[in-house]
């Protein structure tokens, strides 16, 4: 059963920076990608920053050069790493993951949508105030 929690939301002054952790369980030897997403009120999952299986990452345009996404498999944790931080990335935040069979994660039609991944964090709460 794969099993995925964040931690080490809070609130922070614009400008300032914040680190969000996930220990993730349950992949064993199957490869995989993680992700993280972020969400307001009333509206969808959007992408933040995933990571595939070869490590290769892809940020949203919103984010990039701001946030960064790194993973430490001897620790089975993925991080994210937010600076800069603005009020408009104030959001609950969540890790996610996918196990394939194939190599990458990539080469799936619908790579990168919140509905690729089956599997999801709590969320944690990330709020930037002005």
């Amino acid at each position: 059963q794969v099993r995925l929690a964040e931690s080490g939301g809070g609130s922070v002054q614009a400008g300032g920076s914040l680190s969000l952790s996930c220990v993730v369980s349950g992949y064993g030897y199957t490869k995989h990608c993680l992700a993280w997403f972020r969400q307001t009120p009333g509206n969808g999952r959007e992408e933040v920053a995933i990571i595939d299986n070869d490590s290769s990452i892809t940020y949203a345009d919103a984010v990039h050069g701001r946030f960064t996404i790194s993973k430490d498999s001897a620790k089975n944790t993925l991080y994210l790493r937010m600076d800069n931080l603005k009020p408009e990335d104030t959001a609950t935040y969540y890790c996610a993951g996918r196990g394939i069979y194939g190599t990458l994660c990539r080469d799936y039609s619908d790579y990168g949508s919140p509905a690729f991944f089956p599997d999801w964090g709590q969320g944690t709460q990330v709020t930037v105030s002005s």
